[in-house]
């Protein structure tokens, strides 16, 4: 399988997980709760956003770079909020 084959499928994937939190927001609570307590329901949709977007653009080829790009940028944001919330409660 190619690289861009993939990147295609590993897109698509990360997209259709960023639907699902529009579809079963509640099976995304336990991992959005440590990363953002004061308002879980809206950081699902605020994720599930992020995921679906991020997913489209690395699904395409030409705009693959950015999706990179943005997903690097999104774990960083993910990660940043986690070491938050634990070192503050």
């Amino acid at each position: 399988m190619s690289s861009n084959s993939i990147a295609t499928i590993g897109g698509i994937g990360l997209a259709a997980t960023g639907v699902a939190h529009f579809i079963v927001p509640s099976a995304f609570h336990g991992i959005t709760a440590p990363a953002f307590p004061d308002d879980v329901e809206t950081a699902i949709k605020i994720n599930g956003s992020a995921e679906t977007l991020i997913g489209v653009a690395i699904a395409v080829p030409r705009t693959r770079k950015a999706g990179l790009v943005g997903l690097g940028l999104y774990v960083s944001y993910l990660a940043t909020n986690v070491v938050k919330n634990q070192l503050g409660s």
